[in-house]
């Protein structure tokens, strides 16, 4: 008689440590799972982020050579956006800051416009044709982190006009 409820508490040791260890692995399993899933959506969030940054880039471009120089005010220096709604429930706040290199002949007098700016050989001549510096900014913020951190994507461009 003592083998049989022996092997009747073997068999349930054996099957309690099987479960704890079942369960252990599962744990593992929906951890990694996860982080997986957090990793991806933040790969996501900053790819869109940095489309966004291109795209304004040539919105940008096709905002200047589309405006009419010759009017008052005669300079674009900034365009906004905002994507998907407000940044701190998911979506993206863009702004393109637009400086310009050249003279004052071509990029204009009127009140707005920049001053000339100098340029890396010299001093600007009225031959120097139309350059546009782009910055162009989108800020959004990460969901996935418990501070909701905000990140912001940069991007750069000189475009000559």
């Amino acid at each position: 008689m003592k083998t049989y409820s022996m092997r009747k508490a073997f068999s349930m040791i054996t099957a309690i440590f099987l479960i704890v260890i079942m369960a252990s692995i599962s744990a593992f399993v929906m951890n990694l799972s996860g982080k997986i899933v957090k990793t991806t959506s933040a790969q996501y969030r900053n790819a869109q982020a940095e489309l966004y940054t291109k795209s304004y880039m040539e919105f940008a471009v096709l905002a200047i050579q589309g405006h009419d120089r010759t009017a008052v005010p005669n300079c674009v220096q900034q365009i906004n956006g905002q994507i998907g709604g407000p940044v701190n429930i998911g979506g993206y706040r863009i702004r393109a800051l637009i400086s310009y290199i050249g003279n004052t002949s071509v990029t204009g007098t009127a009140p707005g416009c920049p001053a000339t700016r100098l340029l890396t050989a010299g001093i600007v001549t009225p031959t120097t044709p139309l350059s546009a510096i782009i910055d162009v900014y989108v800020t959004y913020q990460d969901m996935d982190t418990a501070a909701g951190l905000i990140m912001t994507v940069h991007r750069r461009t000189i475009q000559k006009i």
